[in-house]
């Protein structure tokens, strides 16, 4: 028999269809399994292939020779939320209680699960941009909520203010905001942020951020909403590790937030993983502590890394929407002739041994038009991955 029940159903219903109606996690492992059938260059999935700063990846080793294995505490170790604290105060001038107002979490994604299943009750509406990361569109459909959607428009990728203030009611229990964003690399603005927070306080919404690649900014200045006047408290600030230093196996993220909506979250995030990654959390905490130049490079290398790509996309025909951060660039594929970008990534490993993924695969279908000939690729690889990468993508352009 097959299974079913409230959050299967729920599950399935909140999936992210593309304009074909194919989920899109199902995209992301069809165009990966591709990838690996054809021995194409994978730039569809989001993930780095090499190691992060020694001095992490050493702490965590040391830690687990000495025996920090068993369950940490439930909101984290006391180290860790001190750093992540001592963070928020040295980067963005924010002062966080790390006993009251942290809690860490398995990853930003599941900071993300806990917050909407704690503070969104049924019919309630959560708003988000699009596109929009997958798993925002199941978390809120299993939250009992309704999706509302503002787009970000090529080729600037923000927000029209008219759009966000139509989107932001009295209906609206959380305002969730995406900075630097996925699947764009766009950093959003200060003034468009103090919009955002302008209509919360009007309509008495929350803002939850998910800002894991906030450090990762080559383009703009990330700017975390919970600095914005009025901001702090209403906000659940999200962010994680693993993107920073090339550590997205850990699954170590927080939230930062006002005391009461932290108690509230972890009666949450108690029933979800109740503790997780404990040899992990002082090696993050040791990271967190790093000094700014190492921040610093690690932005710098990425920025480099996507110029490389971004010439090589250039001259193989695409047009190309330069990000401000993150580890993906935006390519349309119209002036190559294909209007749809699915059946080009479905074309493209065997065509020009790379893969990419739809920007539909991040898009409702029913506003899929203004992004239907557009791909994204990751360039969070290393330089020979992307230098072959490029050299095959120049045979795609003399091609044409």
């Amino acid at each position: 028999m097959r299974p079913t029940g409230p959050w299967l159903r729920a599950a399935e219903g909140a999936m992210l269809l593309g304009p074909d109606g194919v989920p899109a996690p199902t995209v992301f492992a069809e165009m990966s399994a591709l990838a690996a059938s054809t021995g194409a260059v994978n730039l569809g999935q989001g993930f780095p292939d090499e190691d992060g700063p020694a001095e992490v990846l050493e702490a965590a080793v040391r830690a687990i020779r000495d025996g920090v294995n068993q369950y940490p505490p439930g909101r984290g170790t006391p180290d860790l939320r001190s750093a992540v604290a001592e963070h928020q105060q040295r980067w963005y001038g924010l002062t966080v209680d790390p006993d009251r107002e942290v809690l860490v979490t398995a990853g930003a994604t599941e900071a993300l699960a806990a917050t909407l299943l704690a503070l969104v009750e049924p019919g309630d509406e959560v708003v988000t941009f699009e596109p929009f990361y997958d798993a925002y569109g199941a978390l809120i459909r299993l939250a009992g909520a309704t999706h509302v959607t503002v787009p970000l428009r090529a080729p600037a990728f923000l927000p029209d203010e008219e759009d966000l203030r139509a989107a932001i009611t009295d209906r609206t229990r959380i305002v969730l905001v995406n900075t630097p964003h996925n699947p764009t690399g766009r950093v959003l603005p200060r003034e468009v942020l103090a919009t955002v927070v302008e209509l919360a306080e009007r309509h008495d919404a929350l803002i939850v951020t998910d800002e894991v690649y906030e450090h990762l900014a080559f383009g703009g200045i990330h700017v975390p909403p919970a600095t914005i006047p009025g901001a702090a408290e209403r906000t659940v600030s999200i962010s994680s590790a693993g993107k920073t230093f090339s550590t997205t196996g850990w699954k170590i993220g927080w939230l930062t937030a006002p005391a009461p909506l932290v108690e509230a979250i972890t009666s949450v995030k108690q029933y979800l993983t109740f503790v997780n990654g404990a040899p992990f959390q002082p090696a993050v905490a040791v990271g967190l502590r790093l000094p700014d130049a190492v921040f610093a490079g690690i932005a710098a290398e990425l920025g480099a890394k996507h110029e490389l790509l971004a010439a090589g996309l250039e001259a193989a025909g695409f047009g190309v929407h330069r990000p401000d951060a993150g580890y993906f660039v935006i390519a349309d594929a119209a002036p190559l002739g294909y209007e749809d970008a699915r059946a080009l990534c479905l074309d493209l490993p065997r065509t020009a041994g790379v893969a990419g993924i739809p920007v539909s695969a991040f898009v409702r279908p029913e506003h899929a038009d203004g992004y239907r000939s557009l791909v994204r690729f990751a360039f969070c690889k290393r330089r020979s991955v992307l230098e072959d990468a490029v050299a095959r993508l120049a045979a795609l352009g003399a091609r044409r």
